[in-house]
């Protein structure tokens, strides 16, 4: 059973040694455990310090962001024959000491993927803003999904093998709530463990400004939901129109029958025709998006077993 650990970095080389150091030599249940750092264009000694400590480098030629390196420390992690893949930050906010908790519910086959909560642990120190952004980040996760989830933006988490293929990433901002959204979306089991969390050294590379991360996380987070339950959301939308137009229909009807006139109601009237047409028109458009989302199925079906024939 081999483990691969992946670090996302971007100019980390005051921590990036200490989290590579701190990773267990041995864990009960795995036989090899290796390291993957993947340098996001980094211009400090990242690269140098990581492969001084042992770690295999990928290093982006440019600046790609969080999205496209977790994912490209996924395929690569696949490559080098992971049957577990846990990602963690290279801050040094995480304390790698537990990755034998993140690991065990896979080796134990009680889950396909394992969140390491932050708000299960302990927490020594979070800005304001950003624990109340994870807060309300987890819970509209909570909401759409119905999982019982409390950390949804925790960068520390373990994959299996099976997990890992299934996954796409289509965000170019964070990977974070994608994965459970698509993760839950494929029926994947998912399990959180209590995880410690540091206080940062230096200021945070994703988020700078809680509001354009509340922004674009949630911008991701509704086009992920979008994606995978496309008619639930237009169906909802389109009735919704559908019953406010016969609301506003309701007293013009009524009008009309009694006097045999529209007369004063015309403005209402036409209020009525517009949400009514539109309504069923969204309703339309959601049948439309449902043939769409199966025809992308189907795609990523092909892809996944298109996966498991190269790593077979």
């Amino acid at each position: 059973m081999k483990l691969v650990v992946t670090i996302p970095a971007y100019n980390e080389e005051k921590t990036i040694g200490k989290v590579i150091d701190e990773v267990p030599k041995k864990i009960p249940g795995i036989d090899k455990i290796e390291i993957l750092v993947i340098d996001d264009g980094s211009n400090d000694s990242t690269s140098k310090i990581a492969k001084s400590k042992g770690a295999k480098v990928i290093r982006n030629p440019k600046n790609k962001g969080l999205a496209f390196s977790f994912a490209r420390g996924i395929e690569e992690a696949l490559d080098m024959g992971a049957d577990i893949i846990v990602n963690t930050d290279a801050d040094f906010q995480y304390n790698q000491t537990q990755i034998p908790s993140l690991v065990k519910p896979i080796l134990e086959g009680d889950a396909d993927i394992v969140l390491g909560s932050r708000f299960k642990g302990r927490i020594e120190e979070m800005p304001f803003g950003n624990y109340w952004g994870n807060k309300a980040m987890s819970f509209l996760v909570r909401t759409l999904t119905g999982l019982p989830i409390s950390d949804a933006q925790t960068g520390f988490r373990a994959f299996s093998k099976n997990a890992a293929m299934k996954i796409n990433i289509f965000s170019d901002y964070t990977y974070t709530q994608e994965t459970i959204l698509e993760a839950w979306e494929k029926k994947l089991a998912i399990k959180e463990v209590p995880v410690d969390f540091r206080k940062r050294e230096g200021k945070s590379r994703l988020i700078s400004n809680v509001f354009v991360y509340a922004r674009r996380a949630g911008f991701t987070v509704i086009e992920t939901y979008l994606s995978y339950k496309p008619l639930n959301f237009f169906l909802a939308a389109g009735t919704i129109m559908v019953i406010a137009g016969f609301m506003f229909g309701y007293r013009v009807l009524s009008h009309f029958f009694a006097t045999g006139e529209v007369g004063p109601y015309i403005p209402s009237a036409i209020l009525a025709s517009m949400l009514f047409i539109l309504g069923v028109q969204v309703m339309v458009i959601g049948f439309i998006a449902k043939l769409i989302q199966r025809n992308r199925l189907m795609h990523e079906r092909v892809l996944y077993e298109t996966k498991k024939a190269r790593l077979s």
